[in-house]
Formats: structure tokens, sequence, C-alpha cells
């Protein structure tokens, strides 16, 4: 009778479960829910998407797309659909359109086309696709925003799994794999002003975020996304489903919490949530290259204030290069009042515009400010990064020699562009650098390249400019190893994997071997299980032919 009591009383929580996450998927989708989407222009964003989805299908010929999946495959998924609609796609000539519509890639210059492409409804979903997938030797890659993928993989959409829930005691959120952040910062905000450190891109999804890092303004107060994850759950190479933590399989939570790609399908995250200040402050300062000297200068101040290792972690900010000149951004989490007390406007270059805001509207404006009204929406687009130490200083001659060179290559080319330095350190550069498979604690700035054209290929002068600036920086700062961040994905990376985790990569290949040897989850530049050398000797061969295209 116990045994049945026990039996019953998993039944009734499972049930409860159940019935809170589908009303949270409801107050998610709710149209009163969706203000950053609604204030953001959510028309125009859906215009240009479909306008690129058709650019994009005209250009993806059936030649292109792998050959269908095989039926037993196909009937494989489709049984764990249980015959509900809008549940599985596939790679079948005469039906690109219908397949193609699930499939527009975030970087239309590389372009990556799955083998299937499956919605699922819950984690139970989840686990069937994966089971379908290992039996029929498929390679699996989730998606939550929209820059997940591998070629001739099943692409797992998580895009049904969105909810936000909050403990109100203590106030810790349950958050569905496939929310996107700028919705998670409205919904926490109505739930109790809560709020965690993130990025400033709102169609980012929170499941590739929070498994590679999560950086963004208010990281250096409070740390990065990852190390307010508390718990996951997760869906294994085998199809078991799983909540990993600190003290449950903690091996795999480490691996998680910044390679999460390689090693499972997150499906939900436990994370630790902040009271929001009740006023921040946002700076902004704008230079034009005409006067080239004065920007200059105010880089040298910039970088040398943010290679301070005791600068206040209530302030982050980034100086960008962008087409018209040079911009310094800054956020304070606090009062005016508080921010003055710092002394930090005195160390910053003059000429500043100060304006005290709210958290949200903040959000808002860094949305906006960063040029980031694209960046949910498929561009053809290159990247280049890197991770920046207290010792990766660019001189005042090499400073001005970038700046010059900057300024007469881009009068060449008509792509958009820009360069941002990041200043990272403070809360994020806290936690032991084995702490999470994020290992980018000792940087204090982060350097990203980013351009993309809208009009015809990014080749030739348009990639120059980039490719040149990333030489120009390897080539006048301390001796490497260089590393970056892997959310910056850079395909141009000779060995990615030493580059994004570094130190803790033999960590890591120790935990995928434990949790996924077959590779399942792989993607051209996730972790690598350890292999005995003929197989790893033939595993290289065939990666070599996976990798994304050399530069052009």
């Amino acid at each position: 009778m116990a045994l049945i009591a026990k039996g019953l009383a998993a039944k009734q929580r499972e049930s409860s479960e159940f019935q809170i996450v589908d009303q949270a998927k409801k107050e998610y989708n709710h149209p009163s829910n969706s203000i950053f989407l609604r204030k953001s222009g959510i028309l125009t964003k859906a215009v240009v998407t479909i306008f690129f989805a058709i650019v994009f299908w005209l250009n993806t010929r059936s030649s292109n797309l792998h050959p269908a999946p095989t039926n037993d495959f196909q009937d494989c998924l489709n049984r764990v659909c249980g015959g509900a609609k809008q549940c599985a796609r596939y790679s079948i000539i005469g039906q690109e359109d219908v397949f193609l519509e699930w499939v527009t890639p975030f970087n239309r210059a590389r372009p990556v086309i799955p083998v299937a492409v499956v919605r699922p409804r819950n984690t139970e979903d989840v686990s069937g696709f994966v089971k379908c997938a290992a039996k029929h030797n498929i390679k699996v890659q989730a998606k939550s925003g929209g820059l997940g993928g591998q070629d001739g993989s099943l692409s797992i959409d998580l895009q049904n799994l969105r909810y936000v829930i909050v403990n109100e005691t203590s106030w810790d959120a349950t958050i569905g794999a496939g929310s996107l952040l700028g919705d998670i910062d409205e919904i926490l905000e109505k739930k109790g002003n809560r709020v965690f450190p993130h990025g400033v891109c709102p169609g980012v999804g929170i499941g590739g975020h929070a498994t590679v890092g999560g950086l963004g303004p208010s990281s250096r107060m409070w740390g990065a996304t990852v190390d307010h994850v508390l718990e996951v759950k997760v869906v294994i190479a085998n199809g078991t489903i799983i909540t990993p933590n600190r003290k449950s399989n903690p091996d795999l939570f480490f691996a998680i919490r910044g390679a999460g790609a390689g090693f499972g399908v997150v499906t939900e995250f436990k994370i630790r949530t902040h009271k929001k200040p009740p006023t921040t402050i946002h700076l902004i300062n704008r230079t034009p290259y005409t006067k080239l000297d004065q920007m200059v200068e105010q880089f040298l101040i910039w970088q040398n204030l943010t290679g301070d290792p005791n600068l206040d972690p209530r302030f982050g900010t980034e100086f960008a290069l962008e087409p018209q000149g040079s911009k310094i951004t800054g956020t304070w989490f606090g009062t005016n009042e508080d921010f003055k007390k710092s002394g930090i406007s005195e160390r910053l270059p003059g000429g500043l515009t100060i304006v005290e805001s709210s958290w949200l509207e903040t959000a808002r404006w860094l949305y906006d400010n960063a040029q980031l009204y694209l960046a949910d929406i498929p561009t053809e687009f290159l990247s280049r990064s890197l991770g920046l130490r207290e010792q990766d200083q660019l001189s005042r001659a090499a400073t001005e020699k970038l700046f010059r060179m900057v300024k007469e290559k881009a009068k060449k080319i008509d792509a958009r562009w820009f360069i941002i330095f990041d200043a990272t350190g403070g809360e994020v550069s806290k936690p032991a650098m084995s702490s999470t498979a994020y290992a980018h604690r000792d940087k204090v700035r982060f350097y990203q390249s980013y351009g993309y054209s809208l009009r015809g290929p990014l080749s030739g002068p348009k990639e120059e400019l980039l490719m040149d600036i990333h030489q120009f920086i390897i080539e006048n700062i301390s001796e490497g190893p260089h590393t970056t961040y892997p959310g910056y994905v850079d395909p141009y990376l000779e060995k990615p994997q030493e580059t994004y985790w570094g130190s803790n990569l033999p960590r890591l290949q120790k935990a995928k071997t434990a949790w996924d040897p077959a590779d399942v989850f792989h993607n051209p530049q996730s972790v690598r299980p350890l292999l005995p050398p003929l197989v790893l000797l033939f595993a290289c061969r065939n990666h070599a032919a996976q990798q994304f295209p050399k530069p052009r």
C-alpha cells in the first residue's frame, strides 16, 4: 500500500508541475506579456524575417538539401509526435518551402541545413527525439533562439518550451529553454521586479546563452549567467532525463555551464535572481573620425580604466568603432549620487551624456544602442573575437595605427560593421577557472568585430576589414595562448575547442567521453570525446570535411 500511495503522490506531483508549466506557457505567449516585442516593432521584424526566409528559400535549391531521412527515422520521429500538428518537418524534395520555413539560418553566409526539424511540446518529446536520432546515427543540436545547428543533423527547435515561473519564497526562476532574453526581462519585472545578468540581444534564447557563459552589462556586478544556474533539466545522449546540479552529477553540471551544446539538450533552467536596482544610469559619448587624435586618447583612457582590477563592479562599459567614428557607452547600476562618489566619471573622457533611468528602460536603451535590431534576423555576416587579459593592452602607437587603418579601409566598403571592446572582470573573475566550463575568468575585456551585408556576399574588402583588424590586434598584444568566448562563434578558429575552453578542455573531454562517447550532440566546434588513436584519426579526417568553409 505504501508503494501505491508513493506512486500516486508522484503522479499528482507530476500533474501539478505540468499544470504550472502549462499556465506559465500561456502567460508567456499572451500579448500583454510581450511588451518588449510589441514596443520594439515586432511587425517590422516579422516582415524582415519573412523577406530573408524567401531569399534563403530561393537560394537554397533542392540540390543543396540533404538526402531525405530514411522512412524508419521519419516514422520514429512521427511516433514521438503522436499525431501533433507542427511537430516535425523533413528535408524532402518537393516539400522545400515547408521545410525551409523552419530552417532559416542565423548566418546566411554559412547556412546550416539539418535533415529534419522537430518542435517538441515538452521534455519527454525531446527524450523521444534524441533516442530516435541516436538509434539512426543522426547528430543532434538544439535551437533556442536561432544560433544552434549542425549540417545534416536533427535540429530540436525549443520554441514551444517558453515559460518563466518565479518562486516567490526563494525568488529562483524556472525558465523554459526556448524563452528569449527580452521576454524573460519583461516577465521577471512583472513577477516581482527580479533580474539576473545576461546579454543585451533580446532575441537570443536562454537555452544557448546560459550554456556558453552569458555576459552582459550587469555581469561585472553579479557575474555571468552560468554563475546563476542552480540546476538544469537535460536530456542526455541515451534519451534519459536528469536534473544535474552541484551535488548531483557535478561533472555534467560543470560541462553544461559553458559547453552545453556538446553534452545534451537542456530543456529547463533553475536560475537565481536578484532584486533589480531601483535606479540605473546610462551614459554615452560619440566622436567622429575627423577627431582621430581625440578618439585615440579616449580609447587609451577607457582601456586603462577597464584594466583596473579595483574598478567598481556596478559599472559596465564598452568602447565601439563604427562607420561614423567611436562611441563609449556605460551603465551604472545605482543612483547618480553613488556614481559621483565612485569617482568613475572623473576617470572617463569628458563630454559624456548622462541619463538617469529605470532598469527596464536602460535595458531597452542597450538593445537599441548596440544596433541589435537585426540580432535575431538572418543576415550574411562575419565575426571575429578575442578575450583580452590585463596585460593585453594596445599601445598609443598601435591604437593610432589601428584607428587610421579602420578609417581608410571602411571608406571602401558598403557593408555595415562595428568593432566592440567590452569590459568584463568584476564578479565574473571571482569564481575559480575550474568552477564552470566557462574558462575566461582572467579576462578584463573582450573584443568582437562584426560585419553584415544586406546587399550581396560579404567578401573582398568587406571581409578583409575584419580579418585585418583581428590580425592587427593579435600582433599588438601580449603573446598567447589567446582564447575567446564561445558565445562569439568564430568559424576561422584553427583549434576552436582549445580557444573556447582553454585549461578546462581536458576535464570537458573526460566528461564528454563519460556522458556522450558516440558524440550524439555534435557541431563543428563542440567538445569531442577522448577516443582510441585509430578511431580519433578517422574521426578527425571525417570532421575536417564538415568544417566551415575556409575564408574566401
